[in-house]
Formats: C-alpha cells, sequence, structure tokens
C-alpha cells in the first residue's frame, strides 16, 4: 500500500471486480480474492493493475500481478502469469475499480478534523503565528516553525527543523528533517485527473501522497499534487524556486535546482543533479536523466539522457539549438 493514509476496503472476489468494469463473461476462479490494486512495478500475487500504454511494455512483461486492465493490443506483453481483462477505456475501468479500493481517495473536502493548534498537544511545542490549523493524525517534530493561517490538515508528518510558511495547506504528505515550506504553497492535495464525459466528469482516484526529502526547500506559491497510483517524491537538499506546479506521481531526484514557474506534467521522472530555467515545461511520462540542464522557456516533450544540456521546443541540444537559430 503506497498511501498509509487511505484505508483500502479490500481485499475483494475477483468476480465482484469483474462486475465493476462489464466483464462478467470473463472465465476466471470467481472465489480469487484480490488484495489491493497496484501499479505494474510494484503489484505482487493477488493484485490488480493496468497497463495502458506501450511506453511501459518492459515493466508489464515483469509484473507480478495476478490480473491487468488493459487493451487487446497490448494483452500479449504480459507474462503467463498474469491474466489479462480486456476494457474498451483502461483508465475508466482503473479509475472504478480503485473507486472500489479506496472510496475515501476521490475527494479533497475541507479538513473537518482540524481545530486551532493551540487545542492541540502541539500548542507548547511548536513556535507558529496566528490562526494555525492542526488536523488528525499529524505528527510534528522538534524546534519546527508554522506561520499565519496555515493549516495542516489530516496525515501529516513533519521532521525535526522545518520552517513552514504562511497560508500554507498540506494534507498526505511526509516531510523529512530540515525542509522548508514558503508561504502560500499547496502540498498533498489531489492531482489534475479527471475524464471527460457530456454529462460530468469522472475524477480519478488519487491513493498516493508526496515524499519531501530532507534539506529540500518548497518555493513561494508552489503546488506538489500527490500521487495517483505512486507516491510524488521530492529528492533531498532539492531547491524549487517560486509557482512551480509538480503533478501526481512525479519523481524528482536528490541536489536538483528548479526555477520559477516550471511545469513538470505527471509521471515524469527527473534524475538526480537536475537543473531547470524558469518557465520550462516538461510532458508527462518522461525520463529525464541525471545531471540534465534544460534551459528556460524550453518544451521538454520526449526523453532526455545523462549529462545532456537541451533548449527549445521541442527541447533539443543546446549547441544544435544554437546552430539552427544564429
Amino acid at each position: 500500500m503506497i498511501n498509509p493514509f487511505f484505508k483500502n476496503n479490500g481485499p475483494f472476489k475477483i468476480s465482484d471486480i469483474l462486475q465493476q468494469i462489464n466483464l462478467d463473461d470473463l472465465k476466471v476462479d470467481n472465489d480469487q480474492e484480490i488484495i489491493d490494486i497496484k501499479d505494474l512495478f510494484t503489484s505482487k500475487k493477488n493484485d490488480i493493475t493496468f497497463f495502458h500504454s506501450k511506453k511501459y511494455k518492459d515493466i508489464a512483461k515483469c509484473t507480478k500481478a495476478s490480473f491487468c486492465i488493459t487493451t487487446e493490443v497490448l494483452k500479449d506483453e504480459l507474462p503467463k502469469s498474469c491474466t489479462p481483462l480486456v476494457v474498451e477505456n483502461v483508465l475508466v475501468s482503473t479509475s472504478k475499480v480503485t473507486s472500489k479500493f479506496y472510496p475515501s481517495s476521490i475527494n479533497d473536502n475541507f479538513d473537518y478534523t482540524a481545530r486551532y493548534i493551540t487545542e492541540t498537544k502541539f500548542k507548547d511545542k511548536v513556535k507558529c503565528g496566528k490562526n494555525v490549523l492542526i488536523g488528525d493524525n499529524v505528527a510534528l517534530g522538534s524546534n519546527c516553525s508554522i506561520g499565519h493561517n496555515t493549516i495542516i490538515e489530516q496525515n501529516v508528518s513533519i521532521g525535526d527543523n522545518c520552517l513552514i510558511g504562511s497560508n500554507v495547506i498540506i494534507r498526505n504528505t511526509l516531510i523529512n528533517n530540515n525542509v522548508t515550506i514558503l508561504d502560500n504553497c499547496v502540498i498533498g492535495k489531489h492531482g489534475f485527473g479527471f475524464f471527460p464525459n457530456n454529462e460530468r466528469n469522472l475524477r480519478y482516484p488519487h491513493i498516493g501522497i508526496v515524499i519531501i526529502g530532507e534539506n529540500s526547500e518548497i518555493g513561494c506559491g508552489c503546488t506538489v499534487d500527490r500521487g495517483s497510483m505512486s507516491n510524488t517524491v521530492i529528492g533531498k537538499n532539492t531547491f524549487l524556486d517560486n509557482q512551480i506546479h509538480i503533478a501526481h506521481n512525479v519523481k524528482i531526484g536528490e541536489n536538483s535546482i528548479i526555477a520559477g514557474q516550471v511545469g513538470i506534467a505527471g509521471s515524469s521522472i527527473l534524475g538526480n543533479n537536475v537543473r531547470i530555467g524558469g518557465q520550462a515545461g516538461i510532458s508527462g511520462h518522461l525520463t529525464i536523466g541525471n545531471n540534465v540542464e534544460i534551459a528556460g522557456g524550453s518544451g521538454v516533450i520526449k526523453n532526455i539522457s545523462d549529462n545532456s544540456k537541451v533548449m527549445g521546443y521541442p527541447a533539443k541540444n543546446i549547441r544544435d539549438f544554437l546552430k539552427d537559430n544564429k
């Protein structure tokens, strides 16, 4: 289970899950119990997973899941130990199954458990400003400070020597030691995951969390979405400038520096020692290697190998860009 905060309502019989995605006629052992839904990489025997893009075929070949929601085109990429569940729309079906296991993960209403910090066990432990609210299941380390009008909503763990600014909202997040969160950040809310529908858009459950490594800093006005089917991770000693958006499932390595107004779309993975200039954009489901430098204003739409320097849109080797734009 990637999120220790959401309750898993499973296990469920596979027959109940098949009914959820309109595959009642599939011939399987209807009494087999499914423990959880996970991504291809972390799933194990008696789990169900999903496979919707050929980008993940190498991972799909090694999945240990017992069942996989997928398409007719992709089903042969799965190992024999994994039974394909062929559907018309993989992500919609996955959303339905995830909602069955984790019904509380869909919406992010305000935290009605939050109360003034003066009414909690932290009143004499934390240096704080006015109107600070704390929700249930919150842990605060030693020597921390919290600014005015900040809400630490339910399901948050903050380490030692952390500085949380004013007007910050945090939930479903694990923060390690010596982390600074500057003013007006929103961390741990669900991401921009939904499926368009003419009558009502279908919201995708987000069962992951945000993990922020030690000695990191999150600049003013940043938004860091929690993961959908995996966690959103910011590595240790990584610094984010102001007004940056980190989407669900993004992984940022250690010792990285990201300038203002950068946007990183969902499920992209950045290596260690990455440098990104202001207003650059990175598309989703990409892999950015170690020691990569991305110039400001660039648009990254494909994977970037280690030790590369890129620029422009679409981003390419900086020498090639400068040569082409003399």
